[in-house]
């Protein structure tokens, strides 16, 4: 009797072995480029979050494809449209800015595959798609919480610069800006800049001489971390603020000893981990990486994937599209590595916001801001 339920056994692990199957998931990040450091964070968080739960609960491999868009829109819908047809995708990661992503959308949207993006933050970009969603915060909940929390902090005049060629922060500006003056702050000015500008001497000389408590700029690290040093070099003591555009250690590479007091906000601080999926996490990466300090963008890199995994895991087949974006979106009170995530019905993440400091050199938790 012994004998035969071995062999029962044996049969019935041969038939699970051979009924499982490898399952992939496109991921579309800026490895190379100018926001290179976005993708390759992300990326981080991605792969460990893979090794670390690399099958479903049903025993089907999870494989990951990398595809380098190098920040482009043209890279980024070639590549897309390259994972889903050639590679036969069944889930979609990326890509890291707004632009970028939308170019994901709009074929995830088309092929009808599932899509999860690690860091677009613009308002609307899922009002309209039937299969994308984010694990990161709006940028309307991202400038109303700093906005807010700038006032509280008794930062009462502001100067707000905005990079005009960018929509990641022109929507981060007017959300800052609607809740600053609501809030009692007085703008003094808004200035403008573009995407691969340099010379900032203008701009600084107008910050000096309105000597605001707040310089608020939501763009990206390369033009903020030349902004602020040219700033500092001419004697601007105001407090300078960011979103997450800057959450990287490149931007305090570039901006050197002029990062000091730096305020931005992120999605995750490792030193308060708010989940025990998040410690582990953190465990994991020291292990890997000899350094506990886990990036924003890699947690989210990380709870991308995990997010995509949990809804496939809660379909009988993780390979029916259909089945794992209608349970993403279904997703409630999720356990992720950045805190917990609800997604609503368009995809939208709520979940918390937390403010940093860069302080010698690294970035330290200042505070944190819940969804009212």
């Amino acid at each position: 009797m012994k004998k035969l339920s071995l062999i029962a056994l044996a049969a019935a692990v041969a038939i699970s072995s051979a009924a499982a199957k490898e399952i992939k998931i496109g991921v579309v990040l800026p490895i190379t480029g100018a926001v290179a450091a976005y993708g390759q964070t992300a990326w981080a968080g991605i792969k460990l979050a893979n090794k670390l739960e690399p099958t479903l609960k049903n025993g089907d491999t999870i494989t990951l494809v990398l595809v380098d868009n190098k920040g482009d829109k043209v890279e980024t819908a070639t590549a897309t449209t390259r994972l889903v047809s050639e590679d036969k995708v069944s889930g979609l990661i990326g890509a890291m800015v707004t632009g970028n992503t939308q170019q994901v959308l709009q074929i995830a949207d088309e092929k009808k595959v599932p899509m999860i993006a690690p860091a677009a933050t613009a308002d609307k970009l899922l009002d309209r798609a039937k299969y994308g969603a984010r694990v990161t915060f709006m940028d309307s909940f991202q400038g109303t919480s700093f906005a807010s929390w700038a006032v509280s902090q008794n930062m009462k005049t502001a100067v707000l610069v905005v990079d005009q060629s960018t929509s990641y922060s022109i929507g981060l500006a007017r959300a800052f800006k609607k809740e600053f003056e609501k809030q009692g702050g007085k703008l003094l000015k808004e200035l403008k800049i573009s995407s691969g500008d340099k010379d900032f001497k203008a701009i600084v000389s107008q910050i000096n001489s309105l000597n605001p408590d707040l310089v608020y700029m939501p763009f990206y690290h390369p033009e903020a971390a030349l902004l602020v040093r040219q700033a500092r070099q001419i004697g601007v003591k105001s407090q300078f603020a960011s979103g997450d555009g800057v959450s990287n250690d490149t931007f305090i590479e570039l901006a050197s000893d002029a990062s000091n007091g730096y305020l931005y906000t992120d999605a995750f601080d490792s030193s308060n981990p708010p989940t025990a999926k998040s410690k582990a996490f953190v465990e994991a990466y020291a292990k890997e990486n000899g350094d506990n300090n886990v990036p924003g963008f890699t947690a989210l890199g990380a709870d991308s994937y995990y997010l995509m995994i949990d809804a496939m895991n809660r379909c009988a087949d993780g390979a029916d599209r259909e089945c794992v974006n209608k349970e993403i979106k279904n997703s409630k009170n999720f356990e992720g590595v950045s805190g917990i995530i609800n997604i609503d019905k368009k995809g939208n993440a709520e979940r918390s916001i937390v403010i940093k400091e860069i302080a010698g050199g690294k970035a330290m938790y200042k505070d944190t801001v819940n969804p009212k």
